[in-house]
């Protein structure tokens, strides 16, 4: 909250924090089990540091107390282990649900399944946004704040500047890039008009299709797919209400925002869900927020003139919660940072994994640890760069050089390796001459001696024999745990009891015809 803001008596809980903690299947194989042992996204490090710490702290410093953490349920004993074990004031309960990591459950799912946990008010945010330390939350807050006093919108979205890598430093084992969504706004109010679908790009993906009810209430729009949803969303607590009345969407941003932003300026949808999203208990939210806001001027007069409206018809006639949802605007705010305001990212990638982890080296400068016991962990005659993290208790050996890297926690370095422009998570062993260029590697990753790895990505726990040079990869487990021609036999196995299935079939066939 703003501190600048005197208040008068007990402060009312304004806003929750709903964060959401997938698996990240767009991580793999940094995610898949080391052993039985699972490795959550939100526990994957950037710069050493768990990528949910970024986002808690966001929040943190907005005033936001109250926090609920949605993650799968094999993920909860070491996710909830991390963000209870800090000196954080937030108040984090931690909830889960059951989901194989094959079939992912929708954010809409969740949100109805949780609404009961959700009083206020809330604020969705997934585990991976990054933001630029210039976009203060507060910022978003208030923004909404504002904008649902003064004519009662029901939602703030940001969206930032999107940042595409190069195409060749792309490596085709490691996945594409998602597209962009092109997107509609109106400038002069801050309105988020249209986002185009899935389906929307498949029946048309050469043009836009605009309403005529839009161009008309919106005669200047603006047109963009240079921006990516950072999926935080401010929202109104009757959200979770509506999400109840439609329960066959699924996805939040693909599914439930893109019809959201039609109530807006479609007449038969604001009649039959405004009641809905703008009750009458939604009049004392809107006294919390009014006094949480700094940019109060124009939404206390509306406050004032609303509230005044409903006495008087409470005094003279019954009340019609149909007037009152005609009264609101319930649109869409829009929020969008510009990368000249600073770098912001969502980690949901290998690609956006490792460019985050060397933007913040930019920022870096190492140097050698001041306690003994790691100091002496360091050989004298190991090279590291300045543009280079080193985590505790890492062990770096002579005439190693490290350059434009971060190395984890609890890791081997032996003589005369090399690690250059690479992401080492915690418990990684990297034998005497070992190279490894531009790779991310997963815990308890072991690269052999003299081995050679390029550009690639690890599955936690896996080993690299010595000697052994790959490129351009994505290493699971399972590559070198399989005997050199199991795979092979296996899909023999196979079709021969297809085969032996489909004689059998053919014989019962002929038997019956013989009989008949």
């Amino acid at each position: 909250m703003d501190l600048g803001v005197a208040t008068s008596g007990p402060l009312t809980r304004e806003f929750s924090a709903v964060v959401i903690a997938g698996f990240g299947n767009e991580l793999l194989p940094l995610t898949s089990n080391n052993g039985v042992e699972p490795c959550p996204k939100a526990l994957v490090p950037v710069a050493n540091k768990p990528i949910i710490d970024y986002v808690l702290s966001w929040i943190e410093q907005a005033g936001v107390k109250d926090v609920l953490l949605i993650c799968p349920t094999i993920h909860r004993p070491m996710i909830s282990h991390h963000v209870h074990s800090g000196l954080s004031t937030l108040h984090i309960d931690v909830q889960t649900y059951d989901e194989s990591i094959e079939s992912n459950t929708g954010t809409c799912t969740l949100l109805r399944h949780f609404a009961s946990r959700i009083s206020e008010d809330f604020i969705l945010l997934p585990c991976d946004f990054m933001p630029p330390p210039s976009l203060s939350l507060n910022t978003i807050l208030n923004k909404y704040r504002t904008e649902s006093l003064s004519d009662g919108s029901v939602a703030t979205s940001c969206w930032f500047a999107a940042h595409r890598p190069d195409k060749n430093s792309l490596v085709e084992d490691w996945g594409s890039i998602p597209p962009l969504v092109p997107i509609v706004w109106d400038d002069a109010t801050g309105t988020l008009l249209q986002v185009d679908t899935a389906d929307d790009l498949d029946r048309n993906s050469e043009e836009i299709e605009l309403r005529m009810s839009l161009i008309s209430q919106y005669p200047r729009t603006k047109l963009s797919n240079c921006y990516q949803d950072s999926h935080v969303y401010v929202c109104r607590r009757s959200i979770l209400d509506l999400l109840q009345e439609k329960k066959h969407f699924d996805s939040f941003r693909e599914e439930f925002i893109p019809w959201l932003c039609k109530i807006q300026y479609q007449r038969t949808k604001r009649e039959k869900y405004g009641h809905i999203l703008n009750p009458v208990t939604n009049l004392v939210t809107q006294d919390v927020s009014l006094k949480h806001s700094t940019l109060r001027t124009q939404a206390k007069v509306y406050s004032k003139n609303v509230l005044h409206q409903s006495n008087d018809a409470d005094a003279s006639s019954p009340f019609d919660p149909e007037s009152m949802a005609d009264s609101s605007s319930l649109r869409v705010g829009i929020m969008l940072h510009p990368t000249t305001a600073g770098f912001a990212t969502r980690v949901n990638n290998i690609y956006s994994l490792l460019d985050m982890n060397r933007r913040l080296l930019a920022e870096t400068t190492y140097s050698l640890p001041t306690d003994p016991q790691n100091r002496s962990l360091i050989d004298p005659k190991a090279q590291i760069s300045s543009d280079t993290i080193i985590g505790a208790f890492t062990q770096i050996s002579e005439r190693t050089t490290i350059k434009k890297s971060v190395v984890g926690k609890h890791c081997i370095v032996g003589k005369m390796a090399r690690i250059t422009g690479s992401v080492l998570l915690d418990h990684c062993v990297i034998e005497d001459g070992a190279k490894v260029d531009g790779c991310i590697l997963g815990k308890n990753t072991k690269v052999g001696t003299k081995a050679e790895l390029t550009r690639c990505v690890t599955q936690p726990g896996y080993e690299v024999s010595s000697g052994e040079s790959l490129k351009n990869e994505k290493l699971a487990v399972s590559d070198w745990t399989a005997g050199p021609n199991e795979s092979e036999d296996e899909e023999e196995d196979e079709e021969e009891e297809e085969e032996s299935e489909e004689e059998e079939e053919t014989a019962e066939e002929d038997s019956e015809e013989e009989e008949d």
